[in-house]
């Protein structure tokens, strides 16, 4: 049977072919591919990819965690912010769209907490992006009639509301490059395994790095994630007015193209171990790097998107008094002594472990001067 990977080239794949045999004959037949193209096949192929495939990738029997699978509370959190946010818009219709929902747990406790807001819960329309009929069936299992799904937000249509990502930039493929005597980007050849070789990078990836201002000393490595620049540029022209909420791991240009960050960000995790191959049990790990905040700032500010703040998770938490939200997720009434060892538990984690290492950022179209309950401890503003 033949294969349609992301980037339109088509295969002949016979039963029982692995990912790695597909990358390993396009390779054959094609020469040395991008890293980049490397990643969007083991992440994102038919069938084969990391976010394509039916095994569980979420949870105590997948790869990681997310805040969402370890407790209602991000949910509940980001509704007590969307409800501010569409007090702001006029209580008027609303739309929530959220890319990348996972398992549905996240959309799951947002309407929870929403529900129970009749005016904005009558005037809610909430929209899923998700491309994998897996994940897809998944979330239907347990969201209501409320949700519906879409392959593009441009399939939505202009819209008023908010739209949401909880980790999902960190899983767009990237552009990997090393600064010599200019910029080379590394491309993947096959000789008896993988072997990396450099080659000079486009003008899109030099143009990058002069659109954010930023001069790479000799033998730096990073990665250049031009998908984001895309996928915001996307959102603020479907955006007619609102607001962005994107929740990631990453940096601003400042912090992550230190010098103890030159040899890149990219980590795969894989049944919650860390590694730094990500050519080893490829379609069955997942490969991330860290975001660059400021690229996104800077492109969804020329796609009309205005920086609102940027802020730790753990900040957004606590400026939107998340303890009351999480007390109301525990059973303290039989056993207190348990439900007071779980929200210590929890704090610890969504606050410390996830808080410190997680960050909010936050823009807007057409609302300048309307200050958000969760931003009161932002680090920059509009």
């Amino acid at each position: 049977m033949t294969q349609q990977p992301p980037d339109g080239h088509v295969f002949f794949v016979l039963p029982g072919m692995d990912l790695q045999e597909i990358i390993i004959d396009r390779i054959k037949e094609e020469g040395p591919i991008s890293f980049h193209d490397f990643m969007e096949m083991a992440l994102y192929y038919p069938g084969l990819g990391y976010y394509t495939s039916d095994r569980d990738k979420f949870g105590k029997r997948g790869d990681y965690f997310t805040s969402s699978c370890l407790s209602p509370v991000m949910g509940m959190v980001l509704g007590k912010q969307i409800e501010e946010m569409w007090r702001q818009l006029g209580a008027a219709d609303f739309t929530i769209v959220e890319y990348g929902a996972g398992n549905g747990f996240l959309c799951h406790d947002i309407l929870g907490y929403l529900c129970e807001n009749k005016q904005l819960y009558s005037r809610l329309r909430y929209c899923i992006i998700e491309k994998s009929p897996v994940m897809r069936n998944r979330q239907r299992a347990h969201l209501p009639d409320k949700v519906a799904w879409y392959d593009s937000i441009e399939a939505i249509g202009r819209l008023t509301g908010c739209i949401i990502s909880n980790e999902l930039v960190d899983n767009f493929a990237v552009h990997r490059v090393v600064m010599q005597d200019t910029l080379q980007e590394v491309f993947l050849d096959y000789q008896d395994g993988f072997v990396e070789t450099l080659r000079p990078a486009s003008a899109a990836l030099t143009g990058y790095f002069r659109e954010l201002d930023v001069a790479l000393p000799r033998g730096f490595q990073t990665e250049i994630n031009l998908e984001a620049t895309q996928w915001i540029g996307s959102i603020g022209a479907a955006l007619q007015k609102g607001y962005v909420i994107t929740i990631d791991y990453g940096y601003a240009s400042a912090e992550l193209y230190r010098n103890s960050r030159r040899a890149g960000t990219l980590l795969c995790y894989h049944q919650h171990q860390v590694n730094d191959d990500p050519y080893r049990a490829i379609g069955r790990q997942d490969i991330t790097t860290h975001i660059n905040f400021s690229a996104l700032s800077h492109w969804g500010f020329k796609n009309g998107l205005a920086p609102l703040g940027l802020v730790s998770q753990a900040a957004f938490l606590l400026a939107l008094d998340f303890k009351a939200c999480l007390r109301k997720t525990l059973a303290a009434g039989e056993n207190k002594l348990k439900a007071a060892l779980q929200e210590a538990q929890l704090t610890r984690t969504l606050l410390l472990d996830m808080g410190l290492r997680f960050k909010v950022l936050v823009q807007h179209k057409g609302m300048a001067g309307r200050p958000l309950s969760g931003l009161a401890f932002a680090s920059f503003g509009s």
